[in-house]
């Protein structure tokens, strides 16, 4: 069955709502506008507005609300219009959602999940287009999740939802129009392990999120020049399978990291990092990464697009470090 990756999420948020009365939905315009990207549309009208909460544009105060809720023992869904704007509420989810569990001794669960939208190609300028999940996955307490298919769409929420720790899912903005196949067979996905969406012997490329179609146009491309590139979606940002990441490489002994935050302090340095310490010696060539431009998010179409990760600079660090066929 064919599903766009907004209705995958739409779904998910809808069956969390059925199959719990104890769960509900807050965050900006989530009710009668149905989302800013219409995940929630719908909603309102099924579910009513003590299930589907409209909130003032205040993050740190609605996130508050939602720790305060998760430790009373309901089963909230926060959404936060972008992840520029969950800045407003870190303190909620770094210093009270990450830490109270640990401050506790346990004592209390934080089962909290946040949802927001992050990444740029949509022409919405720099406070709507970061890439900050890098930042959250910096964070102990927290587990971080970066659904890239319309099945990690569809089924990530609900093994959140069952965690009693804080889940923050991060959804790119380019993929919400984006359709794919959903598999009937599968009803639950795992938000623990890395997966290889596409075996190859020469190289591994490492990615997440919006990363990983490009990644997948990327080692189309040098399918054509005889070089199989090995692509591996993270989905789970924090705790990093590096176990999966590290069989590629050791079978590849070349990697290109593809990253849309920007390089300096990155996601993408952190693996770097690990490869080095864990499996120097299986590398037979340089660590390539592939991140933004270091620089806020440009809106004028053409300097956004120089500015993000492309395929065809992906193609380029992988050639840099592929012997010549």
């Amino acid at each position: 069955m064919k599903i766009s990756y907004r209705e995958a999420c739409r779904l998910a948020v809808r069956d969390a709502l059925a199959a719990d009365p104890r769960c509900f939905v807050m965050g900006e315009d989530v009710g009668r506008y149905g989302g800013c990207y219409a995940v929630t549309k719908g909603l309102l009208e099924e579910f009513g507005p003590e299930r589907v909460l409209d909130t003032p544009l205040a993050e740190n105060g609605f996130t508050g609300i939602g720790v305060g809720a998760a430790i009373a023992g309901l089963r909230p869904i926060v959404e936060i219009m972008t992840c520029n704007f969950s800045l407003l509420a870190l303190d909620q989810i770094m210093n009270n959602a990450a830490t109270l569990s640990h401050m506790t001794g346990g004592q209390f669960a934080v089962p909290l999940v946040i949802r927001m939208a992050t990444g740029g190609g949509r022409q919405l300028a720099a406070q709507h287009s970061h890439s900050l999940e890098g930042w959250y996955a910096h964070i102990p307490g927290l587990k971080v999740l970066a659904p890239a298919t319309v099945e990690d769409a569809r089924f990530m929420l609900a093994a959140a939802l069952a965690d009693p720790n804080p889940v923050l899912i991060f959804e790119h903005i380019v993929l919400y129009n984006a359709e794919g196949e959903l598999d009937p067979a599968v009803t639950a996905v795992d938000i623990a392990q890395a997966r290889v969406r596409r075996a190859g012997r020469d190289l591994s490329l490492v990615t997440y999120g919006n990363g990983l179609p490009k990644c997948l146009a990327a080692a189309d491309a040098l399918a054509g020049e005889g070089v199989e590139a090995e692509v591996i979606d993270l989905r789970v940002l924090r705790p990093l399978d590096m176990a999966t990441v590290l069989a590629s490489v050791t079978r590849t002994r070349r990697v290109v990291i593809v990253d849309e935050g920007w390089k300096s302090g990155s996601l993408s340095a952190e693996i770097a990092a690990r490869l080095a310490e864990d499996a120097l010696y299986e590398l037979d060539a340089p660590v390539r990464r592939v991140c933004s431009a270091e620089v806020p998010v440009p809106y004028a179409a053409a300097q956004e697009e120089a500015a993000l990760p492309s395929v065809e600079r992906i193609v380029a660090a992988a050639k840099s470090i592929v012997p010549a066929r």
